[in-house]
């Protein structure tokens, strides 16, 4: 019983229609769900850098060293993108027309 009231206390939430408070974490709680946010978070990593050696030519069979998977990545889209723009020209030049939504 509280001491003005005359009455015992509910939990908080539940007189106003409010659904119980969730109990709250252990600290050994929080710790396991943070190294298992980091473990999902390492591995989607590692799943991204895996499918860049997929995609970009030169990175297969390769040890995954992830300076060279950034490098060769960004060297093979400049590539590609430079490739594109020249192969517009080739097909502006020519008499042809690519639209604008394609030559971005």
């Amino acid at each position: 019983m509280t001491p003005m009231s005359g009455h015992t206390p509910t939990s908080p939430g539940t007189a106003n229609g409010q659904p119980p408070e969730k109990p709250r974490l252990t600290e050994q709680e929080k710790k396991n769900n943070h190294i298992a946010s980091e473990q999902k978070r390492r591995q989607a990593i590692r799943e991204g850098f895996d499918r860049l050696t997929e995609l970009v030519p030169g990175l297969e069979g390769q040890g995954r060293s992830e300076s060279v998977v950034l490098k060769k990545s960004v060297d093979f889209m400049r590539k590609s993108a430079e490739d594109r723009r020249r192969l517009i020209r080739e097909i502006e030049g020519r008499g042809g027309s690519v639209p604008e939504e394609l030559k971005v």
